[in-house]
């Protein structure tokens, strides 16, 4: 049965928004990841990599590289990136910092950002789909269950959210991105 529903859940259809929580695929290296080192981003404008505070990247574009940091394994230039963006209480900048945070270790801090990106948007899936999985990873099977749960409550059934909090739960193994 286990097989079976995961089998079913990746199989769905494949969504391109990373932000929403339904991005079935990893982030693409770009030259952030391929060429610069340390706490930088490839500014496109530039054609050089930069700090992030000095890069011509928008929101968007650094919420995406703080992400293809992060699936890197590169948490803490992942972090230097949110911490330049504008809106430090957007949801989903508040997620990403409970994501590093997270798999650094810091599963309390981790904690707190989730928890402030739910006060936020308390229908941002990919905050409870993290969320989740930190529960998974500490063994709280029955508080990952809730957020599976509440996923699928609010309106996200079948997207990557939903599905990798439920093969976490089935398998104990979690996501990267």
């Amino acid at each position: 049965m286990r097989i079976f529903a995961l089998a079913a859940a990746l199989t769905l259809p494949v969504a391109a928004l990373a932000a929403s929580g339904n991005d079935w695929n990893p982030p693409k290296p770009s030259e952030t990841t391929k060429t610069c080192k340390g706490k930088r981003v490839w500014d496109e404008e530039k054609k050089r990599c930069v700090r992030p505070q000095k890069s011509s990247l928008n929101q968007e574009g650094l919420l995406e590289a703080a992400r293809e940091l992060a699936y890197a394994d590169r948490q803490e230039d992942a972090q230097a990136v949110l911490g330049a963006m504008a809106d430090q209480k957007d949801s989903m900048v508040l997620t990403y910092w409970g994501f590093t945070h997270r798999k650094l270790g810091n599963l309390k801090l981790a904690q707190a950002f989730y928890d402030q990106a739910l006060a936020q948007e308390p229908d941002n899936i990919l905050a409870r789909s993290y969320m989740g999985q930190g529960f998974v990873e500490q063994g709280k099977y029955g508080a990952a269950l809730a957020q599976w749960k509440e996923i699928r409550a609010r309106g996200g059934a079948g997207t990557w959210a939903e599905a990798s909090l439920h093969s976490a739960l089935q398998t104990g193994a979690t996501y990267n991105y």
